[in-house]
């Protein structure tokens, strides 16, 4: 068994219009509510072995901000692939995970992340900006995921849900 944790990245700044999209970084907001999410992980027992993300500033950022909420102290592999990343690229690099990685976190962007909530659910789930669900897959390999895995999607948090 595998658990699949999905965040979307904190809300980020359009204050500076000269940055492209990639470089955006969180606003006040998003700054408040990473560290919320990377607690929630802390209280509910769900540390990730492993954290992956999007190499866009405000997915790094937001992955920083949980791990470091959430006392992980292991490796955040930042991967190209994941920027506005559809979820069958989604797949494809957890995939790639190690198999002794139990549970993984991946920080990503919307439309991909509510695709692969879908595609791996069959449940259609809205992901505002830092939002948390939690997948359970019955796999032993992360090698053997595609859209046929049997899944279930067990919680999602929201910030607002929260506060």
């Amino acid at each position: 068994m595998k658990t699949l944790l999905l965040l979307r990245h904190a809300k980020s700044s359009w204050k500076h219009s000269e940055l492209a999209d990639h470089d955006r970084p969180l606003n006040k907001r998003g700054k408040w509510t990473a560290p919320l999410m990377g607690a929630l992980l802390l209280d509910e027992d769900l540390i990730p072995d492993l954290i992956l993300c999007s190499s866009a500033v405000r997915a790094h950022t937001t992955a920083l901000l949980v791990a470091k909420a959430c006392a992980y102290a292991g490796e955040i592999k930042r991967i190209r692939k994941l920027y506005l990343a559809e979820a069958q690229t989604y797949v494809e690099v957890l995939r790639q995970v190690a198999e002794k990685h139990a549970r993984v976190l991946v920080v990503g962007h919307n439309p991909g992340l509510e695709a692969l909530i879908e595609a791996l659910t069959g449940e259609a789930m809205a992901m505002p900006t830092s939002a948390l669900a939690q997948v359970e897959l019955s796999l032993k390999r992360w090698s053997d995921l595609d859209t046929n895995t049997d899944c279930k999607l067990v919680n999602v948090w929201r910030p607002k849900d929260l506060g």
